[in-house]
């Protein structure tokens, strides 16, 4: 074979790799961290939207990616010390995560002194929905 055809694979190849990781990092960069995503977080503290969480988990290959999303604020809450909640997921299971950020969103967020900014208002929000329902 000519070496223009590996070329023309090694092209190809670069391109969807980097068209897929971009659209990937576009999706959860601009879904994660929009008003929209927590507002919709706020609204539905406990996570139960069976459909949704059906098809996300299938469209992003396992329960345990699709935590990471649905659980996007607890991340941001202290990203040091709980990490990514996909690879939190491998080891320990997605439903054993999905509880336990359930459960932190349970006793709240945000506490703190500062001025809120919106996001920290609908974090709030959603810690009083949670520790109404208990």
């Amino acid at each position: 074979r000519p070496l223009i055809d590996g070329w023309k694979f090694t092209f190809a190849v670069s391109f969807f790799f980097r068209l897929g990781f971009a659209l990937a990092w576009i999706f959860i960069a601009n879904v994660n961290h929009s008003h929209m995503w927590n507002e919709f977080l706020a609204r539905d503290p406990e996570r139960t939207w069976p459909m949704l969480h059906a098809f996300m988990a299938f469209a992003l290959g396992g329960r345990h990616r699709w935590n990471e999303m649905l659980f996007h604020d607890v991340h941001h809450m202290c990203p040091g010390r709980i990490g990514a909640m996909s690879q939190r997921g491998r080891f320990h299971g997605w439903q054993k995560v999905h509880d336990a950020c359930v459960e932190i969103l349970a006793n709240g967020l945000w506490k703190s002194d500062d001025d809120e900014t919106t996001m920290m208002q609908h974090q709030k929000r959603r810690s009083l929905i949670m520790k109404s329902r208990k």
